[in-house]
């Protein structure tokens, strides 16, 4: 979810600006004949489904205002968001072109990522788990997954549903978990990755969405007083090389230098990662992201200390104004 002010790309734009906003008149409608925007109210708060002027069958997912998702019905291989298109990168590189993969999906959204999956790696077997399930549910009405995708989405806590999975299930975990503005504490600790090591084949891949950004009042929030800048992203940092042996950091600029609150995408594996054809496809990103490993990535988390369940804060909120 694009909880740290994701700017899009590839024409698809910010929040409702340019849409026929419809209120709830598209309550419960499938999108693909609507071009109005549908509302509903579900556990999270208030979602919208936004129609993109710029693509016939383009929607973003909002949730309270703030970008979650976008998903092209027509073309579910195209990523609207800047870390969307960063995992798909991953998706793309953890093994060679139209293999089918085992894929678990902690956060659902509106399924950007597991729809990418099957557009790009048919027969690939994908598990969801999504704690919104009244979102879940209005999604899959509104923007459904087409028949014969072997996506099965399941209710309920992300690392509990991670818990569940038999050990070298999977060959990509992806976390991508935002309860309100944040990640959830128990989402950003040794322990949880050791959960997830357990889980991934050998050669598998670990990617997870982390928002941070500058320092100070944190969104004006008691808890990020005081907050230096990329506190958050730097322990995520150190505490994936304490489970890992490989690790890479891929993120715009600005966010990387602390200049603006943004998403990074932080990859991690038991085996050496594509690095240079990450960084390759990263630069020509119609906003290029920068990719930080080996001895920069040591230098970035700048002796952060890894995190334990007994440490783990959730990450920062979003400052005022993030959303435009």
């Amino acid at each position: 979810m694009a909880k740290g002010g994701q700017r899009r790309s590839n024409g698809a734009r910010d929040g409702a600006r340019g849409s026929d906003r419809g209120g709830d008149r598209g309550r419960g409608g499938r999108a693909r004949g609507a071009r109005e925007t549908l509302s509903a109210q579900v556990d999270g708060g208030h979602a919208e489904l936004v129609p993109d002027p710029d693509r016939a069958h383009g929607w973003s997912l909002l949730l309270d205002g703030a970008p979650q998702s976008y998903v092209d019905l027509d073309d579910p291989s195209h990523l609207g968001f800047e870390y969307q298109r960063r995992l798909g990168h991953v998706i793309d590189l953890v093994a060679p072109p139209g293999r089918p993969l085992h894929v678990l999906h902690l956060g659902g959204g509106a399924f950007s990522l597991a729809r990418y999956v099957a557009a790009t790696r048919p027969r690939s077997t994908q598990q969801v788990v999504e704690r919104d399930t009244a979102l879940a549910a209005w999604v899959r009405t509104a923007l459904p997954l087409e028949r014969g995708w072997r996506i099965r989405v399941r209710g309920g806590d992300a690392r509990e549903g991670l818990g569940r999975l038999p050990v070298r299930w999977a060959d990509l975990v992806i976390a991508d978990v935002f309860t309100g503005a944040s990640t959830p504490a128990h989402l950003t600790s040794t322990e949880f990755l050791h959960e997830v090591r357990r889980v991934l084949r050998p050669d598998g891949l670990y990617a997870a969405n982390i928002a941070d950004g500058p320092g100070g009042d944190g969104g004006g929030t008691a808890r990020g007083r005081g907050r230096r800048p990329l506190e958050h992203l730097r322990s995520q940092v150190a505490t994936v090389r304490e489970v890992f042996t490989s690790a890479a950091l891929v993120a715009d600029p600005a966010v990387l230098r602390g200049k603006r609150f943004g998403n990074a995408v932080l990859v991690a594996a038991d085996r050496e990662l594509p690095v240079a054809e990450l960084t390759r496809r990263s630069a020509g990103d119609p906003h290029p992201g920068r990719v930080e490993s080996g001895g920069t990535l040591d230098g970035f988390a700048g002796g952060a200390v890894p995190v334990t369940d007994a440490t783990a804060k959730p990450s920062p909120v979003p400052p005022e104004g993030t959303f435009g």
